[in-house]
């Protein structure tokens, strides 16, 4: 058996917000629930060669909650990601936020 390394791409640069700071970004989702929409949603931040660094999904019956942190992107473009997000037909409320300040206290402290 071959090991391949595989070589991570490099952040894409902000074309927008340059010289803008990046940020995490908190998006927590309420759609409808249908096969295809997980896809779709994390298929924007694959567009723009972002991996999130948590994803969490429950369905509640014809909905589903996601929320979605993601790093490496200025706010401008996390903006930008969370409108085409609201575009989808499935889509029925997202809610952005810095992620800091989504995050409970006692991931924070597990984190330090």
């Amino acid at each position: 058996m071959h090991v391949v390394e595989a070589a991570s791409p490099a952040p894409r640069v902000d074309a927008w917000a340059v010289s803008n700071a990046h940020c995490q970004a908190h998006y927590q989702i309420l759609a409808e629930a249908e096969p295809d929409l997980l896809c779709r949603v994390l298929n924007y931040f694959a567009l723009q060669f972002l991996i999130p660094v948590h994803v969490n999904v429950q369905r509640e019956e014809d909905v589903l909650a996601i929320d979605i942190i993601v790093d490496g992107l200025s706010w401008h473009r996390a903006q930008v990601i969370g409108e085409k997000l609201r575009n989808l037909i499935s889509v029925c409320s997202l809610e952005l936020h810095p992620a800091e300040a989504a995050r409970p206290a006692a991931m924070q402290a597990a984190g330090q």
